[in-house]
């Protein structure tokens, strides 16, 4: 049954995928896709205000007690012992989170939760900060030897993390611009203190200050070898 869990999130992902896309508000219409599964009829809620497919045939829900309809339907049918366990307010809450923010970083992290609950994550664990963080990952210097930063801008979230790999043409290192960095962030703290000479060597740094941040490698900087990093 954990099978209808992970098609329902991933129908939210691809919805929520799509920045510029928007679901009709028809509180009336919550719609249960009928599909074979195995031989045999299951149900599946589809987002709140999304019509039958076509050559499809779907049952009509009302919302119960506050709950999303996609969410009453996935209680209702999910029939095991993580089902006894789940925090369904919590789940409900991430997944309308996932449909309805138009903020990417928003929606990342509340899939990321509703996704661990699916999965049996404790509710404590899944609150944590971190528990949604990325690490992103860049290149210093290019597969052809080039003295540039792989990629040159990347946009990350508040709590995520940025990993810098010596690639080719080292000595490398990453030397923030103290006039090119979000007010009251410490540029000595999060720029390296030494340079990295062999090639795979890493530093990696965490960012919770949102803002644009320039920075450039100090033996290359005449090289022009310098990149920006957007936290949101």
């Amino acid at each position: 049954m954990i099978f209808k869990t992970l098609v329902i999130l991933g129908l939210l992902g691809n919805a929520s995928a799509k920045l510029g896309a928007k679901v009709e508000n028809d509180s009336d219409l919550h719609l249960d896709l009928e599909v074979i599964v195995n031989g045999e009829r299951e149900l599946f809620p589809l987002l709140p205000g999304t019509k039958c497919p076509t050559g499809h045939h779907c049952r009509v829900r009302n919302t119960h007690a506050g709950m999303s309809a996609m969410m009453f339907s996935l209680k209702d049918n999910l029939k095991t012992e993580l089902a006894a366990t789940l925090d369904w307010n919590e789940l409900n809450t991430n997944l309308n989170t996932v449909v309805a923010s138009s903020d990417y970083c928003s929606r990342r992290s509340a899939m990321a939760r509703a996704a661990g609950l699916a999965a049996g994550v404790a509710v404590s664990t899944i609150s944590q900060p971190a528990y949604a963080a990325e690490t992103k990952d860049v290149k210093m210097g290019s597969d052809s030897g080039q003295l540039v930063f792989v990629p040159a801008k990347i946009t990350i979230c508040k709590g995520d993390s940025v990993k810098w790999t010596n690639n080719k043409g080292g000595p490398h290192n990453v030397v923030f611009d103290e006039d090119a960095i979000p007010a009251g962030v410490n540029q000595e703290k999060i720029s390296m203190d030494d340079q990295l000479g062999e090639e795979g060597d890493t530093f990696t740094m965490k960012f919770d200050e949102a803002g644009e941040y320039q920075y450039y490698c100090e033996p290359h900087r005449g090289a022009g070898m310098g990149a920006v990093l957007i936290v949101q």
